[in-house]
């Protein structure tokens, strides 16, 4: 079974410490929920630079990627609807799902 990346993007900062206590029970009942189909659970992502050929400078993307968590699932459409029942959807962000490929030390698929 494949692993898929849930990339979570942008979304809203909680206005308060109990509703970020609120978020944080509903994303561990989530969590809970899927069992043996998480892989990661979640990597939150709190500083990140935008590097290129020529610059370093800072991320400040208000939609730029904040974390990820990593599942299993049978396909690509299975995973999108893991992602649906994500809470973080009502923090008003968004999530990127991509199939991981693991490669081989050579650098094979």
């Amino acid at each position: 079974m494949p692993n898929f990346m849930l990339a979570y993007c942008g979304g809203n900062k909680p206005d308060s410490q109990e509703e970020g206590m609120a978020q944080m029970e509903k994303w561990n009942a989530w969590v809970k929920d899927l069992g043996d189909t998480i892989v990661n659970p979640g990597t939150p992502l709190p500083v990140s630079k935008i590097v290129t050929s020529g610059s370093v400078e800072d991320d400040q993307d208000p939609n730029s990627m904040k974390g990820f968590a990593v599942v299993k699932a049978e396909s690509m459409e299975a995973a999108v609807q893991i992602a649906q029942s994500d809470p973080f959807l009502e923090n008003g962000g968004t999530i990127r799902v991509s199939q991981m490929m693991e490669m081989n030390e050579q650098g094979e698929c």
